[in-house]
């Protein structure tokens, strides 16, 4: 069992230091924060021994130095790996007839929204709806029924609607 009073001691006496100094290195405020949460992570997950060192703080820091490098060093890959090549294509927002579609899907009840979903996104069979909705496959069947002329119904109020 690890040492927690020892180490809530270590972590209060420690913290602001660690913090100051990994936002010295890395100038963001936020990159620091998660920096040193993982390193004091680590720090609690090997409290047993961390705890035992002449200096713990010190391994913490190395670690959260270490940690809030690496991040850096991830994230000047990637911008050098957009520079070479280059934005990716933009992807189109959804067409009016997608949004409309949605909207009233969201009006349907629950399972037949869920049965809709499974059965014409997904393409799944609705023997494997019934599965993994946990419904007997009649009930699929009519929810399926139902949710397509609820459907159907709303489509056309909203299409008479903007006419």
């Amino acid at each position: 069992m690890p040492d927690v009073d020892g180490f809530d001691e270590f972590y209060r006496g420690s913290r602001q230091r660690l913090l100051g100094f990994v936002y010295v290195l890395t100038g963001d405020l936020a990159e620091a924060q998660d920096a040193v949460q993982e390193a004091y992570i680590r720090a609690w997950q090997r409290w047993s021994t961390v705890g035992g060192y002449d200096d713990p703080e010190a391994w913490v820091r190395v670690v959260a130095g270490r940690i809030a490098v690496s991040r850096w060093r991830s994230l000047r890959s990637r911008a050098k790996a957009y520079l070479r090549h280059g934005e990716p294509p933009s992807v189109p927002g959804p067409g009016t007839d997608t949004v409309e579609v949605v909207a009233a899907l969201r009006r349907l009840p629950e399972e037949q929204r869920t049965a809709l979903a499974l059965y014409y996104l997904l393409g799944m069979p609705v023997a494997e709806v019934a599965r993994e909705t946990e419904a007997p496959v009649g009930t699929v069947k009519a929810r399926l029924s139902r949710g397509r002329t609820a459907l159907a119904g709303l489509l056309a109020v909203s299409d008479l609607e903007e006419a």
